[in-house]
C-alpha cells in the first residue's frame, strides 16, 4: 500500500476507534493527524505545533468568542425570555401556540446568537416546563424545540459560516446573505410540520391575550428585536465585518442586559465569562486540532483522491451535490458540525467549484446538512441538550423528533433541486 493510502487508512480508522472509545473530539483529530504525518514521513513536533496554532491565529475567528459571549448574554440578561415572551402573547392562545411559539422565537433568536446549543437551551429551559404543565406530549414538544435551535446556524449572524468561511476562504458576508431566505424557509418548514402533528394530539385552546398586553410585551421586547437590526443592518451598509459584529453583538447584549432590563448584576458576569470562555475553548481545541488533520489530509492528496472517485460526476451538478449531500449526512450521523467544516470542507469545495457549483451555495448547503446532523442520531448534540434540560431520556427525544427531520429532510432535497432559492435572494441583497 502507498504512504497516501495508508495515511487515509490511518485517518478514518484512527477517527473511527478515537471516537468509539469516547476520546475528545479535537484531540482525536490531533492524535490522526500525528499519525498520518508519520506514515508520510513528515512527523516532525514543531511542524505539529506550527499547525495547531495556525489553526486558531485567524482574525475572523474572533467573531467566535463574541458570538458565544452574545448567545450567553442573551440568556442570563432577559434579552431571550423577552422574545418569547412577545411570541406567547401573540399566537400562545392558538391551538398548541407553545409550539409556534417556539418557532417564532426560535427564528428570532437565531437572527441574535448563531448557536444552535445556546438557543436550544434557552427555548427548552423556559418551554419545556410550560409545555408539560398544558399537556403538549414531551416527546414532541423536546423534538421541536430541537429542531427549532439548528435554525442559528443558518440566519446569521452565524458561527458555523464564520467558521466555513476562515477554513475554506470563502466570503462570510456572503454566507450570512445565504442564510436568512432558507432560514424562514426552515421555520415555515417547522410550522407545517406542527400543524400536521397537532391533528393527532388534542390540545384545547387557550383565551386570546388583549391587544394591550401584546403590546405592551413587543415594547418591552423592542431592545432585543432591534439587535438584529443593528448587526445584520450594519454588515449590509459596509459600517463592520462580521467580525465586529460580533464585538458589537456582545457590547450590545451587556450594555442591555446591565443598563437596560436590568436583570443581570456585575456580580453576575463572571459566570457568564467563564461560561463563554469554556464553550470558546471547545470550539477553538476543535478548529486547532483540525488544522493539524486538515494539513496532513492536503500532504497525502486525499482531495485528489476523492475527485477522482466524484470526477465521472462533474459534468452533472446537481447530481454531484445530491450525492455529497447524501455523504454528508452519513458523515453528520457521527460527526458534530464543527470537525465536519473543518475537515471535509476544504476537500469537498473544490470539487463543487469544479464542477460549476457557486461556493456560496455549496456553503450554504454544506452548513445546513451539518445542522441537521445535529438533531440525527446517535451523536446529535442538540438532542442531549433538549434531554438533558427536559429530563428526558435520548430515545425520546429521539422519537419526538422524526416529523421534523423529516421535513428538514425534504427542504434540503428542494434546495437541491432548485439552487435559485438560495443564489438568487443572494445575487437580488447583493
Amino acid at each position: 500500500m502507498s504512504p497516501e493510502g495508508l495515511a487515509f487508512v490511518v485517518f478514518s480508522a484512527g477517527m473511527l476507534v478515537l471516537m468509539g472509545i469516547g476520546m475528545n473530539m479535537a484531540l482525536a483529530l490531533v492524535l490522526t493527524g500525528a499519525g498520518m504525518a508519520w506514515v508520510l514521513g513528515f512527523w516532525d513536533t514543531q511542524l505539529l505545533a506550527q499547525n495547531l496554532v495556525a489553526g486558531v491565529d485567524s482574525f475572523p475567528l474572533l467573531a467566535v468568542p463574541f458570538f458565544i459571549l452574545a448567545g450567553e448574554l442573551m440568556n442570563s440578561g432577559g434579552i431571550s425570555r423577552r422574545i418569547i415572551d412577545m411570541a406567547q402573547a401573540w399566537v400562545g392562545h392558538i391551538r398548541g401556540g407553545l409550539g409556534f411559539v417556539a418557532i417564532g422565537a426560535a427564528v428570532l433568536m437565531a437572527s441574535m446568537s448563531g448557536s444552535a446549543l445556546a438557543d436550544t437551551a434557552a427555548l427548552a429551559t423556559i418551554l419545556l416546563p410550560m409545555m408539560r404543565q398544558q399537556g403538549y406530549p414531551m416527546a414532541t414538544s423536546a423534538g421541536l424545540l430541537a429542531s427549532g435551535g439548528i435554525i442559528a446556524p443558518i440566519i446569521p449572524p452565524s458561527m458555523p459560516f464564520v467558521i466555513y468561511g476562515v477554513t475554506t476562504n470563502t466570503s462570510i458576508s456572503a454566507l450570512f446573505v445565504s442564510g436568512i431566505v432558507p432560514g424562514l424557509i426552515m421555520g415555515a418548514g417547522l410550522i407545517i410540520a406542527w400543524k400536521l402533528v397537532l391533528r393527532r394530539i388534542d390540545l384545547p385552546e387557550g383565551e386570546p391575550v388583549p391587544l394591550a398586553a401584546r403590546l405592551r410585551a413587543t415594547a418591552k421586547a423592542f431592545w432585543a428585536l432591534l439587535m438584529p437590526v443593528i448587526i445584520i443592518g450594519g454588515m449590509k451598509t459596509g459600517v463592520f465585518t462580521p467580525t465586529e459584529a460580533a464585538v458589537v453583538a456582545a457590547f450590545y447584549a451587556l450594555t442591555i442586559a446591565l443598563f437596560v432590563h436590568r436583570e443581570m448584576k456585575f456580580a453576575e458576569l463572571g459566570p457568564v465569562l467563564v461560561r463563554a470562555a469554556k464553550t470558546t475553548a471547545i470550539v477553538m481545541f476543535l478548529c486547532a486540532g483540525a488544522a493539524v488533520a486538515s494539513y496532513m489530509i492536503t500532504l497525502a492528496d486525499l482531495p485528489a483522491t476523492l475527485t477522482g472517485w466524484l470526477g465521472p460526476l462533474v459534468e452533472y451538478p446537481r447530481l454531484l451535490m445530491a450525492v455529497m449531500m447524501v455523504v454528508l449526512v452519513l458523515i453528520g450521523t457521527a460527526l458534530d458540525l464543527t470537525p465536519t467544516i473543518l475537515i471535509f470542507a476544504p476537500v469537498m469545495l473544490p470539487i463543487a467549484v469544479k464542477a460549476g457549483i457557486d461556493p456560496v451555495y455549496f456553503g450554504l448547503m454544506f452548513v445546513l446538512n451539518g445542522a441537521i446532523g445535529l438533531i440525527t442520531p446517535p451523536v446529535g448534540t442538540v438532542l442531549n441538550v433538549v434531554a438533558g434540560v427536559g429530563r428526558l431520556s435520548l430515545a425520546q427525544v429521539i422519537r419526538g423528533v422524526n416529523p421534523f427531520l423529516v421535513t428538514y429532510t425534504l427542504i434540503l432535497v428542494l434546495f437541491v433541486i432548485f439552487p435559485q432559492l438560495v443564489t438568487a435572494p443572494v445575487a437580488w441583497m447583493r
